[in-house]
């Protein structure tokens, strides 16, 4: 078998391919007061966009993994690098609401989708030894992306206006992201003497009887429940902080402080993970998910937020790419992007839960306290469900015998 754990170029390809499509869906923050200044645009309208961006992205990320699995990474990044220079381009010069609702929402939502499945399965197919380091650094990219492209984008609205700004954010994603493509590829096919037993070791099973195997169902059912849990207090802790009496800038900050966090826990858990297990470091980083959620009730001061925002930001942000890593464990590379891609599309709809929820109960009770109680009993069940995941390679489910 040829030697493995030497992409580590697909890894970097990967991270700034990540850090830039997250980048410019995050960036429509930055534009949201400009464009309702210039256009009299709501601003409800305007988020919007950002809503329909991620439900595209969920969709579209499935659609774009399976394909990635029947064509390769290579061409699939290639047609999402051009989709999305092209949406953000055309989103610039929108002259209406819904237009640009659909283009900077729906389009450049299905081009973000296209990065995240296939390049986390070529890269979990691509290592072994370092297989979790390898997936967190490539979703490190995503962590980056509010920390760089939102403050360059904050910085070019404020010399060119947005619509240029957007404009100029869509060339640059062809002028740097296409060359990159050269570097995604899938993992080399084993040869020689260890080909054979290489393969057995693989499942053998086709993509439907993946999606309705119990290793794929407990993992989209940890995966949904681990989103929901952190989803909510992501979106609410800054208005639940300035409820507390905490000034408007200095509870902003605390979502900075968890995001920083994260960018640590990434490759903090991914190199845990290497030593000792993805299964194990997942069950650890949701219990400590799930308890510090809950301790933002026991703070009101902007020094207990920030300590907790730092566990709870360490927590969710190093999650996320071991699920990559235990479906790998699972199921083979040849319909990795499939199950990658229908995984991303749950845990979706658990962080689009969340935020929703949170707000309801706000609503109903007038306090954020079930939030919180709320994100700490589904971060337990995420744990359980987590710690079911079977070890070794998945088995195919069973179909029921036909009657005679």
């Amino acid at each position: 078998m040829p030697p493995i754990d030497r992409n580590w170029p697909l890894v970097a390809a990967g991270a700034l391919m990540t850090c830039a499509a997250i980048g410019v869906v995050f960036s429509l923050a930055v534009f949201l007061e400009p464009m309702a200044a210039d256009t009299g645009w709501s601003r409800a309208g305007i988020s919007g966009a950002m809503t329909l961006a991620f439900v595209s992205m969920g969709f579209a990320g499935f659609g774009w993994g399976a394909l990635s699995d029947r064509i390769g990474p290579r061409r699939v990044v290639l047609c999402g690098i051009v989709l999305l220079g092209l949406a953000t381009v055309l989103a610039s010069r929108a002259s209406s609401l819904p237009a640009f609702q659909l283009l900077f929402g729906v389009l450049t939502g299905v081009a973000a989708g296209s990065f995240i499945a296939p390049v986390m399965a070529a890269t979990a197919a691509s290592f072994d030894r370092h297989r979790s380091l390898a997936v967190s650094l490539v979703s490190a990219g995503m962590g980056v992306a509010p920390m760089t492209i939102a403050p360059l984008a904050a910085w070019l609205v404020t010399l060119h206006g947005w619509r240029t700004t957007q404009l100029m954010i869509g060339v640059a994603v062809w002028v740097v992201l296409l060359p990159a493509v050269w570097f995604i590829r899938r993992s080399p096919a084993p040869q020689g003497r260890g080909a054979a037993s290489a393969q057995a070791a693989e499942p053998d099973m086709t993509a439907g009887q993946a999606l309705r195997s119990r290793a794929f169902i407990l993992l989209a059912a940890a995966f949904f429940a681990c989103c929901a849990a952190h989803s909510g207090p992501i979106f609410h802790t800054v208005s639940y902080a300035i409820g507390c009496g905490l000034p408007m800038v200095s509870a902003v900050t605390i979502y900075s402080m968890e995001g920083a966090a994260g960018l640590g826990g990434r490759l903090l858990f991914g190199v845990l993970a290497d030593r000792v297990g993805a299964k194990r470091v997942l069950v650890a980083g949701l219990l400590v998910q799930a308890f510090a959620a809950a301790s933002y009730l026991m703070v009101n001061q902007l020094g207990g937020f920030y300590a907790v925002a730092i566990v709870f930001g360490l927590a969710y942000g190093g999650v996320m790419p071991l699920y990559a890593t235990l479906a790998r464990e699972a199921f083979g590379p040849r319909i990795l992007g499939t199950v990658l891609g229908a995984a991303s599309l749950v845990s979706s709809m658990g962080m689009a839960l969340g935020p929703l929820l949170g707000g309801w109960l706000y609503d109903r009770y007038g306090s954020y306290a079930w939030l919180y109680i709320g994100s700490l009993g589904v971060g337990l069940a995420a744990a359980a469900i987590a710690l079911a995941f079977p070890r070794g390679p998945a088995v195919a489910p069973r179909l029921a015998p036909a009657a005679a």
